[in-house]
């Protein structure tokens, strides 16, 4: 059970090995990635751009906003759209994820 004092998002090195795959195309491979663990969503690995093939990436048009990081830009992979989101300007307190990428679970392995 979580705790009401407990910090709604807490940031957690992650050294484990990280890959993003999509149709068979390696798009990611990190030791490197910071897990993100915010109350009622699953955690999320955000991955050094270095680490992303970044040149494989569309920019998307999508942009989100959450009150606790900030708004997100959105990139998609061939037909897959809005596959990475990445905070380039994140909220204080969320400083160590600008500009990393993180995935949706489904693309992880």
């Amino acid at each position: 059970m979580i705790e009401a004092s407990e910090p709604r998002i807490t940031l957690h090195p992650h050294s484990r090995r990280v890959r993003v795959v999509i149709d068979g195309t390696l798009l990611a491979d990190t030791t490197r990635a910071i897990e993100l663990r915010e109350r009622g969503y699953p955690p999320r690995q955000y991955l050094p751009r270095d680490d992303v093939r970044m040149a494989l990436l569309i920019s998307s048009d999508t942009v989100t906003h959450c009150p606790f990081k900030g708004d997100a830009t959105y990139f998609s992979f061939g037909e897959h759209k809005d596959v990475a989101w990445s905070y380039l300007q994140p909220m204080g307190g969320m400083e160590k994820l600008a500009g990393k990428l993180a995935f949706y679970d489904e693309e992880v392995k």
